[in-house]
């Protein structure tokens, strides 16, 4: 018995394409997807503020040993309002602050808006130099006490103050 092969004859040639069709729907559905969720995914940076208090002047505690360094505009440093030289700064606030106990060596910084960044990245530099522990950053200048304060010593050429 002799078997007889019967060859079909494909009416068009085989197509050897890629069908990008369904590709393309995939990546237009992905994109979509992706420009939804990623808005939602933003994470902020966690930044830790301090509590602020408000604090009337009158009570506001007169410590003369606080150590303020105050920088100004035109560069030059105050040490609790005394101007002091650049190349004095780091000995004069070492000598300060070798009175006191290692958790009390606390600097504050009092930094004018317009001074120079690079010479307040300087004072604090000098402030660690200097064997300071902590290192404080004020936001708002120091206010003057105002006249007739208990507890402030009086000007004796200082006219008196009004009466509210």
């Amino acid at each position: 018995m002799s078997t007889k092969r019967k060859w079909v004859k494909a009416s068009t040639p085989p197509n050897s394409d890629i069908n990008v069709t369904p590709l393309v729907d995939v990546v237009l559905v992905l994109l979509i997807i992706f420009m939804v969720v990623t808005p939602l995914l933003e994470k902020d940076i966690e930044v830790r503020i301090p509590e602020t208090e408000d604090v009337p002047v009158e009570q506001m505690p007169q410590d003369n040993s606080q150590l303020i360094v105050k920088l100004d505009v035109d560069g030059t440093y105050s040490i609790n309002t005394e101007p002091v030289q650049k190349d004095e700064y780091v000995n004069k606030l070492k000598r300060m602050l070798a009175a006191k106990k290692k958790e009390d060596r606390i600097v504050f910084f009092v930094a004018d808006d317009k001074a120079n960044y690079g010479l307040l990245v300087g004072a604090f530099d000098g402030a660690k130099q200097a064997g300071a522990f902590v290192l404080g950053m004020a936001t708002e200048d120091i206010p003057a006490a105002p006249a007739g304060v208990p507890g402030d010593p009086v000007d004796p050429g200082a006219a008196p103050a009004p009466a509210p």
